[in-house]
C-alpha cells in the first residue's frame, strides 16, 4: 500500500466530509423533532464510529493502510447517517419530506461551487462524481449506457449503500428517495441548463 497522499485519496476525503456534513444537518432536525440531540449522536458514534470532523487527512490518515482508512470513514459515515434517518423516519414517516429538502439544499449549493456553465450532461456527471459517495473508485458500479451533446444515460450495477441499510434495520429504499433530491437539486442548479430524472438504478441527465 502507498505510504503517500494522492489527488484521488483528497477527492475521496473531500466527500466524506460533506457526507459529514449532512449528518450534522440530520442531527439539527432531529433536535427540531424532539430527539435528545446529545444522546443520539452519542448512540451514532459509539455504534458506527467517529466522524473525522474535517481534520487535515494528512494529521488522520493511517498512511500504511490509506485505501482501508478511506473505505472504513466511508462505510461509518454512510452507516451513522443511514442510522440517524432511519431514527427519525421510523418516528414519523413524514420527516422523510424535511430530511430530503437538507439533502437538496446540499445538492444546490454543492452546484454552486461549479462556478463555469457546463455544456454536455457528461460533464454534469463527472462534476457529481466529485460530490457523492459510490463506494471507491475501485468499485466501478456506474456503468454508461449513451452519452452524447444532449444526453447521458448510466445505470448503477451493484447497490453498495444496502448493506449499511440493513445493519442498522433501515430501508435502503429511503436511501435512494434522498439520493435523487441531492442529485436533482445538484443537476438543475448547475449553470448550462440540465434536467435530471430515474428510473429505479438508471439515471439520465438531459440538456433541456
Amino acid at each position: 500500500m502507498s505510504l503517500f497522499l494522492g489527488d484521488i485519496h483528497f477527492w475521496l476525503y473531500n466527500k466524506i466530509i460533506l457526507a459529514e456534513a449532512l449528518e450534522k444537518d440530520i442531527l439539527r432536525l432531529a433536535k427540531e423533532k424532539g430527539f435528545n440531540e446529545a444522546l443520539l449522536k452519542k448512540e451514532s458514534r459509539e455504534k458506527y464510529g467517529n466522524p473525522t470532523e474535517g481534520k487535515e487527512l494528512e494529521t488522520i490518515i493511517d498512511t500504511s493502510n490509506i485505501h482501508g482508512w478511506l473505505q472504513e470513514k466511508i462505510a461509518n459515515v454512510e452507516t451513522r447517517q443511514s442510522f440517524l434517518v432511519t431514527q427519525l423516519v421510523q418516528e414519523d414517516k413524514n420527516n422523510i419530506v424535511e430530511i430530503k429538502a437538507l439533502f437538496a439544499n446540499q445538492g444546490k449549493t454543492s452546484a454552486n461551487e461549479v462556478e463555469k456553465a457546463l455544456n454536455t450532461p457528461e460533464e454534469v456527471f463527472n462534476y457529481l462524481n466529485n460530490f457523492v459517495i459510490e463506494g471507491m473508485p475501485c468499485d466501478r458500479v456506474n456503468e454508461i449506457i449513451k452519452s452524447d451533446e444532449q444526453e447521458f444515460v448510466w445505470s448503477v450495477t451493484t447497490c453498495l449503500h444496502r448493506p449499511y441499510w440493513e445493519k442498522v434495520s433501515g430501508d435502503v429504499e429511503v436511501f435512494y428517495i434522498l439520493r435523487e433530491a441531492w442529485v436533482k437539486a445538484f443537476v438543475e442548479a448547475i449553470k448550462g441548463g440540465f434536467e435530471y430524472e430515474r428510473s429505479g438504478f438508471t439515471h439520465t441527465i438531459k440538456k433541456s
